[in-house]
């Protein structure tokens, strides 16, 4: 039977500092950070109550697949992956900004654009205009960054290029990195997932610096950072006014919002029945393979900590 990891909580020898993320667990020595991508699922800025097995080594490879298909746009953290679940590579100091960038009106940026009466106007999302007169999953004229603070908790905040130079977040000089790695990357994205036969309609990406220079951190092009609609249909569901066919996360918040949950104050996380988590790993699952070509193979999950024990016994990261 097929268990989720919901935690690690490994010993190494050297000794080795340990930070707990939404869904990594993350170990720091010296210059280099050893990630565990587990099953632990989150959305509106909430850990779930169940994981989803198989999600985090799902995860783990559609990040590395990106990760070595992008090193000729921008240098990133990645070493070498040594487990399904396990990703160890460069430790870098994060900068505490979200580059969000949105290639369509949907998810937060179609739900900031609804609060406003007349939408014939144009709209304002992180100082950045979208265009009047757009229908829900309409394509931007040429995609948008939309930064966002990167919380410790609680919920990330939106942020205009303008306050994110006046608070001294990062330099201009490193701000204009981050922007043009940011198009760039998403560029790669949408050629990669188009010959997928699939349209990649908004992604995030984080970055840390090393010895003076922006590095690419954490995952991308991931179900977990990353919305997808299927390019087939899309124009005729649009034109009909039809909701569009995702391969994305959104189904999780959607179903949480159906069942009373935004992570609001004084609101209750409802329980997630079990054919609901078998139905997240299915989605998971058909990302996966449909954004990479290949066919998923299930890493063995009777015990997914001895297995990561194992497979670390043969680099510089010793369990004991």
């Amino acid at each position: 039977m097929h268990q989720g990891l919901r935690q690690t909580d490994l010993t190494f020898d050297p000794p080795a500092s340990f930070y707990r993320g939404k869904v990594r667990d993350v170990y720091r020595r010296g210059d280099q950070l050893l990630m565990v991508a587990t099953d632990r699922i989150s959305s509106f800025d909430h850990v779930l109550p169940k994981p989803i097995p198989h999600k985090g080594q799902i995860l783990n490879q559609i990040a590395v697949h990106f990760l070595e298909a992008t090193r000729d746009i921008c240098p990133n953290w990645l070493e070498f992956s040594p487990d399904p679940n396990v990703a160890i590579g460069k430790a870098c100091a994060a900068i505490p900004i979200e580059m969000v960038i949105r290639g369509y009106a949907v998810g937060h940026a179609w739900r900031v654009y609804q609060t406003t009466r007349d939408r014939a106007l144009p709209q304002v999302l992180c100082g950045v205009e979208m265009p009047g007169g757009m229908r829900e999953n309409d394509a931007f004229p040429e995609p948008i960054i939309t930064p966002a603070t990167k919380a410790e908790e609680g919920h990330d905040e939106d942020i205009s290029r303008a306050e994110i130079l006046e608070r001294g977040l990062v330099t201009p000089e490193v701000y204009a990195r981050l922007e043009d790695y940011t198009r760039r990357l998403f560029a790669r994205g949408t050629a990669m997932a188009a010959e997928r036969g699939l349209i990649l309609v908004d992604t995030k990406y984080e970055f840390g610096l090393l010895n003076g220079e922006v590095y690419l951190i954490d995952e991308i092009h991931t179900p977990d950072s990353s919305r997808y609609f299927y390019a087939e249909g899309y124009a005729e569901r649009q034109a009909s006014g039809e909701r569009q066919k995702q391969l994305s996360k959104e189904f999780v918040r959607e179903w949480l919002m159906d069942n009373g949950f935004q992570g609001l104050e004084g609101q209750v996380m409802p329980e997630m029945p079990d054919d609901f988590v078998d139905l997240v790993t299915r989605r998971y699952t058909e990302l996966y393979e449909t954004i990479t070509g290949k066919t998923f193979v299930p890493a063995d999950t009777s015990d997914t900590l001895g297995r990561i024990r194992a497979n670390l016994a043969g680099t510089n990261w010793r369990v004991v």
